[in-house]
């Protein structure tokens, strides 16, 4: 199992690089990107996963667009883990931690792209997330965020847009350890509990002109956090990052659904005084149908083993898939405002089983 990679000072244990240090199934390194034009037009989503020992790769690209919602997919055997193709997909780290492309190759799929992608901010590493339940550990992962912008091309169907970096920006991260991924597996001791995490997540990673915000807060429903972190980063590498303190939230729901419509997020402690973000959501994407990030699906999951290379395509309409992708993760386009800054960036969240300061009872209930 020699590969590529195998040529490059990169080791970590005593095996060949194609091994990793744990025999869990569940150990995955994965790329995130999205990306919008500043506006509502249009919101895009893409990944790409390598999960060792399931022997899979995949990748997906996913275009909210009108009233259309439509997934290009593509899942392979893992081989080489420096090859970081799948059927049309194709990834290139241009310049690490600051410039990357994305292709999606032109053939008779209904999305196509070629983008380069440009950090705006330093990649910043977040807080490890780890989540152990009846001794088994279902998330343990590191993960580092950026801003930045985009150019290049993009067809979605008929229409071709030109992507040009003043204002079609976006956000990306890099993950890696063990979460929940492939087929189903026996419950056992787990059964009629959680699969992963449960409860609120928000993910609000803000881009204006000359610095970002980052903002995650995973919160279970008896109040307690599983994951915290709150941080301004600017620009200028030579400014300091600012550790923004604790949050208070006001959230607005469509009603009797689990979707957002809107935040208040404040920051009182944050050292430069304090902070209050207005959010606003322009565009969703209904992120866990078609692309494989939930169970939700059960045809197509991240690190489902599909055979040798299989390349697929979806269309929805939008309305026709609300009931079902409001239940878990949705990704937005968002503005955020505070003071005199005003910029875009990524909303997502989700609710996963009861979440009763909302009115959310058990895993089905929309808000009160």
């Amino acid at each position: 199992m020699i590969s590529s990679w195998d040529d490059y000072p990169v080791h970590q244990t005593h095996e060949p690089v194609r091994f990793v240090q744990t025999s869990d199934r569940n150990f995955y390194d994965r790329y995130y990107f999205n990306m919008h034009a500043s506006s509502g037009e249009l919101f895009m989503v893409m990944g790409l996963g390598q999960y060792p020992n399931l022997g899979v790769q995949d990748a997906f690209a996913c275009v909210q667009r009108g009233d259309k919602y439509r997934v290009t997919r593509a899942s392979r055997e893992l081989g080489d883990r420096m090859d970081t193709s799948v059927g049309p997909f194709r990834i290139e780290v241009v310049k690490p931690l600051e410039e990357l492309r994305f292709v999606l190759e032109e053939d008779e799929h209904g999305i196509a792209a070629d983008l380069l992608w440009r950090g705006s901010i330093p990649a910043v590493e977040e807080q490890n997330q780890f989540l152990r339940r009846h001794g088994r550990v279902f998330f343990n992962t590191s993960r580092f965020a950026q801003t930045g912008c985009w150019e290049g091309t993009l067809r979605i169907a008929d229409e071709h847009f030109e992507v040009s970096p003043d204002r079609w920006w976006g956000t990306r991260d890099r993950s890696w350890g063990i979460r929940p991924h492939g087929e189903p597996e026996p419950e056992g001791i787990h059964a009629g509990g959680p699969g992963s995490m449960s409860g609120m997540w928000n993910y609000f990673p803000m881009q204006f002109d000359d610095h970002s915000i980052l903002y995650i807060r995973n919160e279970e429903n008896d109040g307690s956090l599983a994951l915290y972190d709150a941080r301004r980063i600017w620009s200028d590498p030579r400014k300091p990052i600012e550790n923004l303190g604790l949050v208070e939230y006001e959230h607005s729901f469509t009603p009797g659904t689990r979707m957002m419509t809107g935040s208040v997020v404040r920051f009182p402690d944050a050292p430069s005084g304090p902070l209050e973000i207005r959010c606003e959501p322009l565009c969703h994407a209904f992120i866990a149908i078609g692309t494989g990030y939930t169970p939700i699906e059960p045809d197509w999951r991240h690190g489902m083993y599909q055979g040798p290379l299989v390349v697929q395509d979806r269309e929805y309409e939008t309305a026709e898939i609300a009931p079902l992708g409001q239940l878990t993760l949705v990704d937005h386009v968002a503005r955020f405002s505070y003071q005199d800054h005003v910029g875009h960036g990524l909303y997502e969240h989700a609710f996963i089983g009861p979440f009763e300061k909302y009115g959310m009872k058990d895993r089905a209930d929309g808000a009160a």
